[in-house]
């Protein structure tokens, strides 16, 4: 099965940027939908962004809309997470993940089955 592995995360002052990879090693069907999402100590694991591999279609949560931008790479099998102008209410574990078929809108947790072990980013003020 996939195996999905984050790299990129770190401590950074508020303001800065922070991009985050996720490098699958190889996927058992050729439709499918990655997302990152993050968990804050004390709070539920939210979705932060998805994006559906067949036509790139992306969705972001409210709160990361204008600072952060996902991008996919399918010669590679991996996806990045740009991060810029970050708070400290960023600071949390993201994690990707992956769901074979369609993307489910909104964004949650509940419909993706392979994970990352996650990454770590600390945000500063």
């Amino acid at each position: 099965q996939v195996q999905l592995v984050e790299s990129g995360g770190g401590s950074v002052q508020a303001g800065g940027s922070l991009r985050l990879s996720c490098a699958a090693s190889e996927y058992t069907y050729s439709r499918y939908c990655m997302g990152w999402f993050r968990q804050a100590p004390g709070h539920e694991r939210e979705g932060v962004a998805a994006i559906r591999q067949s036509d790139a279609t992306i969705s972001y949560a409210d709160s990361v809309k204008g600072r952060f931008t996902v991008s996919q790479d399918n010669a590679r099998n991996t996806l990045d997470l740009e991060m810029n102008s970050l708070k400290p209410e960023d600071t949390a574990m993201y994690y990707c993940a992956l769901r074979y078929g369609d993307c489910v809108w909104p964004l949650s947790r509940t419909y993706y089955n392979y994970w990352g072990q996650g990454t770590q980013v600390t945000v500063s003020s």
